[in-house]
């Protein structure tokens, strides 16, 4: 139904995609995967019209077709989903479903009432069960993001192309959204589907196709691929490939008992509460429901989050609560859960945002050594093999791993002493979530305390020496050695809650 053949894509030095064929078959429903920058968003951007191949062409229905924008793809029936919503807050849920096809009346008015039942009857077909009148901006992003999967349904495509639309999904939705993708399968739609949850991929999807470097690498039925191979394939090496070792973190006295500590973290209506300590070479987790106060811990502690009551040590020494240059002073640092608003900043380059935190070291008498950055900047690149065309392309047109590898390089840069990672691997593939999780492992041989944040309970336990439990604000439960499972963390949370 859709189909990509030789497709070469060049940008500012880096060829994003080489020569990829790629083909969608009518009822099919389409995994594309691969690392972060592997060549998968270009790839979707090209079949929707965002860019033009340099070479190559698409084929729709075997018939040649150029995309100049993405109206034209539209109109070709090719509807996408994208991870973001991509929708207008301030209108109701009937008008985002009708949005530019509205129903007329015989004054060719807009037929409200009508448009109404007809909203009606599509979510309630889809099982969206949401009053059609209500503003979009008043319902939560899950529901959102089941809007957005209407529309493309609504639109009678073709072809739908699934740009991570889970991400902001309960379970129950991601059941909703899977029931949707069964009847496109059934109505002979083409869907093709990207995720970075591998479990989610084996249980809809029926085809793979992997590229590695803007090349294909494998394509076919994706039953005939185990997970395991699936994800060497990605990465273009065993699992057990850890490549260069190397020291990224100051050296640590290791007789220093305790590397933080939080004593009795109290803010109201926020914290209520928290307890926590780490050790030179320690991963400690932060476990709990959305809401627990995990986030709000991670930033109290650098001084983000203004506390009422408590006190923090790293060290042994104590610091000032509020204030967040003593916290990195101490040697206290964050990568945040936002990347993207909190984080990066997208129009500074790889350098400028690698040596941000570092520059006042950087500087005598106010000017800025470039020679000193340059060695920063390239030892960074390397050891945490970060993927960009040079130092100087602006970040925000990186890959979210790669971004994610910034940001960690321009704190590591600072040789921290405690390192708090809130939600480390959201948003990126599976192989740049192996190297970041093998990097944090490694600081913690290398002495560094580390406190991780994940919603993901395997990674969770998987990464952490313990886990305290939060609940409410307040630090309800710690758990040790064989406690530490995805089975004993629920548990936890369970008996709370009664």
């Amino acid at each position: 139904m859709l189909q990509a053949v030789g497709v070469s894509k060049h940008f500012a030095g880096v060829q994003a995609l080489r020569e990829v064929d790629f083909e969608l078959r009518p009822g099919q429903v389409h995994t594309l995967v691969g690392e972060n920058g592997a060549g998968k968003s270009t790839l979707i951007k090209v079949l929707t019209g965002v860019y033009q191949p340099d070479a190559g062409q698409l084929l729709l229905d075997g018939e040649p077709v150029a995309f100049g924008r993405p109206l034209d793809a539209q109109a070709a029936g090719i509807s996408t989903v994208y991870q973001e919503v991509n929708l207008v807050p301030s209108m109701s849920v009937a008008q985002n479903l009708f949005l530019g096809h509205e129903p007329r009346n015989r004054l060719r008015l807009i037929d409200f009432p009508g448009m109404q039942a007809q909203a009606r009857e599509l979510l309630s077909e889809l099982g969206i069960s949401v009053d059609p009148r209500r503003q979009l901006r008043t319902l939560g992003l899950g529901v959102q993001q089941m809007i957005a999967v209407a529309r493309s349904v609504r639109a009678r495509a073709k072809v739908v192309i699934m740009d991570e639309p889970s991400s902001s999904l309960e379970p129950r939705e991601v059941e909703t959204l899977f029931d949707v993708i069964r009847r496109l399968h059934e109505r002979n739609v083409a869907v093709l589907y990207v995720s970075h949850r591998l479990e989610e991929l084996y249980q809809i999807c029926d085809t793979v196709t992997v590229l590695r470097d803007g090349r294909v690498v494998h394509s076919g039925p994706l039953a005939d691929i185990g997970r395991l191979e699936l994800v060497a394939t990605m990465l273009g090496r065993t699992l057990s490939d850890e490549g260069e070792r190397t020291v990224f973190a100051g050296e640590h006295d290791s007789a220093e008992r305790t590397v933080l500590r939080g004593k009795g973290l109290r803010r109201r209506t926020v914290l209520d509460g928290v307890d926590l300590t780490v050790h030179p070479g320690e991963i400690v987790g932060l476990g709990g429901l959305l809401g627990s106060g995990r986030t709000e811990t991670m930033k109290a502690l650098v001084g983000l989050q203004p506390l009422d009551e408590g006190e923090i040590e790293v060290a042994g020494k104590r610091i000032r609560a509020g204030s967040t240059p003593a916290a990195i002073r101490a040697g206290l640092v964050l990568v945040p859960e936002d990347r993207k608003a909190e984080g990066i900043i997208p129009n500074l380059s790889v350098r400028e945002n690698i040596v941000l935190a570092a520059l006042p070291r950087l500087s005598v008498a106010g000017v800025v050594s470039k020679r000193k950055q340059r060695e920063i900047v390239d030892t960074f690149m390397r050891r945490l093999r970060i993927k960009a065309a040079s130092p100087e392309q602006k970040v925000g047109e990186l890959s979210g791993g790669n971004q994610q590898k910034v940001m960690l390089a321009r704190w590591l840069a600072m040789s921290p002493k405690v390192l708090l990672l809130d939600e480390p691997t959201r948003g990126i593939d599976v192989g740049a979530k192996a190297e970041v999780q093998a990097l944090v492992d490694e600081l913690a041989g290398q002495g560094l305390g580390i406190v991780m944040v994940s919603s993901d309970l395997e990674e969770l336990v998987e990464g952490a020496d313990r886990v305290v439990v939060l609940r409410e604000g307040a630090s309800v439960a710690e758990l040790t050695g064989d406690q530490v499972t995805v089975d004993g963390v629920m548990a936890v949370i369970a008996d709370e809650q009664r």
